[in-house]
């Protein structure tokens, strides 16, 4: 499951539910009919314990005032939505389509092994964000927990293998000092 948003509130007495998307444009989520409701696995909220995913169908939905809302089928009136609230919303990864080449879906970076080119293991990408400029992707590396925050740019990027789960960076361990 990747995680693409999250239910924020109820809205109305219906069963609509205010949802905060994590996707590039508000309405990105739309284009998966069916979501997925639960707590996910990494969550750092305290006292929320995860919960399985619950499947729902998207009946209708539209934008207002840069807020997605949403009606979810069997959601039909305030309690119900109430219910929902702080769930994240996410979709099975294989129901993306395929990325172009040279592109990647943030969620499948999450966890490669970055090494530079002389060979030194500079750690995990741990997060990626958007910048203005260009994303960029925090490597933290396991033994010391520092993090690094290197443009995803063709410069520094070099090579990105989802399969064998590497990344290869043009980043001299000198820059960190």
């Amino acid at each position: 499951m990747v995680v693409m948003g999250r239910i924020v509130a109820p809205y109305g007495i219906f069963g609509w539910l205010k949802v905060q998307t994590s996707t590039e444009s508000i309405d990105s989520l739309l284009d998966y009919p069916d979501w997925w409701l639960g707590r996910d696995d990494n969550s750092t909220q305290p006292g929320i314990k995860n919960s399985p995913w619950q499947k729902y169908l998207v009946e209708t939905a539209k934008v207002h005032n840069d807020t997605l809302l949403v009606k979810l089928k069997g959601v039909n009136d305030r309690d119900a939505a109430l219910a929902l609230k702080s769930k994240h919303v996410a979709v099975p990864r294989e129901e993306f389509p395929e990325a172009d080449e040279g592109e990647y879906y943030w969620s499948d970076l999450i966890g490669l092994s970055v090494t530079n080119q002389q060979g030194i293991a500079l750690g995990l990408v741990s997060d990626v964000f958007e910048t203005g400029a260009n994303d960029v992707i925090v490597v933290k590396d396991p033994k010391d927990g520092k993090e690094r925050l290197l443009p995803f740019v063709d410069q520094t990027i070099l090579d990105v293998s989802i399969a064998e789960k590497t990344m290869s960076v043009d980043w001299p361990i000198e820059w960190d000092e």
